[in-house]
């Protein structure tokens, strides 16, 4: 049986209690018969791949090599999948490259298909890297089944801070946000912003993401947040809003008309 997380609070109280426990639930959910099979299956098995279309072709190997890069929706994308291994980086017209989404990208590196060089699955430690990241995408997936905003503060917490950390430019750690799903949600809720906003053109969210950050936070660099006093903050506000949002929603008025008519009925 798989262990499940606790997690008896929302918010940044809830926030905090995984944190605080967060060492020994992540232990217990690691020892979870299920995640030990697939880590023996995956150390075991993937030193034989030397191709994206061998790697496609385990659907048990790819499963933990997309899980590792939190694209566990794409198991059954095999064409797709294939494309961007095969494709590797080194080219600047490779698929992974073209993508907004820069977890295709960290996947096809690590894999290191698509070069003239050995493909990296034949490193001895390969295997070790992989499952390190496997195991903690899938006990965020485990958390976010119980609570989704704390999924989304554990990706916050690891994949913001190693953006805000990178040699890039202020504005290509903005772009690397917005071309991040998880990434993008913190920030929208935090600043209030309408689902509509990524419909708008790419310089304008830009733009707004750099003045709403100016106008919260103090500065409008993404920099900042690899100081942890700027990432709890950020932590802090998402949370208070989200659940604001949550509340407000629950309490509208179609909501509870909705609870009116179910009562009427029962």
């Amino acid at each position: 049986m798989t262990f499940q997380p606790v997690i008896p609070f929302g918010g940044f109280v809830g926030w905090r209690f995984l944190e605080r426990t967060m060492d020994a639930q992540k232990t217990a959910y690691d020892a979870s018969p299920a995640i030990k099979r697939d880590q023996a299956y995956f150390r075991e098995n993937i030193g034989k791949v030397t191709s994206a279309e061998a790697l496609v072709a385990d659907r048990r190997l790819l499963s933990v090599a997309l899980g590792a890069f939190g694209l566990d929706d794409d198991i059954n994308n095999r064409f797709f999948i294939q494309k961007v291994l095969a494709d590797g980086v080194e080219s600047d017209d490779a698929l992974a490259n073209k993508l907004a989404d820069k977890s295709y990208l960290k996947f096809a590196e690590a894999f290191g298909f698509g070069g003239e060089d050995a493909p990296n699955s034949q490193k001895p430690d390969f295997a070790d890297g992989i499952l390190d990241a496997y195991k903690t995408r899938q006990f965020e997936i485990a958390v976010g089944n119980q609570n989704d905003d704390m999924r989304l503060v554990m990706n916050l917490t690891r994949e913001l801070g190693e953006l805000a950390g990178s040699d890039s430019s202020n504005n290509a750690k903005w772009y690397g946000v917005m071309g991040s799903e998880p990434l993008r949600t913190v920030f929208e809720t935090t600043f209030g912003l309408p689902s509509s906003f990524a419909a708008l053109d790419i310089d304008k969210q830009l733009e707004v993401f750099r003045d709403r950050a100016e106008s919260v936070f103090g500065s409008g660099e993404v920099d900042q947040f690899a100081i942890p006093e700027k990432m709890e903050e950020l932590t802090r506000l998402f949370l208070i809003r989200s659940q604001l949002a949550n509340s407000s929603a629950a309490y509208s008025p179609a909501s509870t008309a909705l609870t009116l008519l179910q009562n009427a009925v029962y």
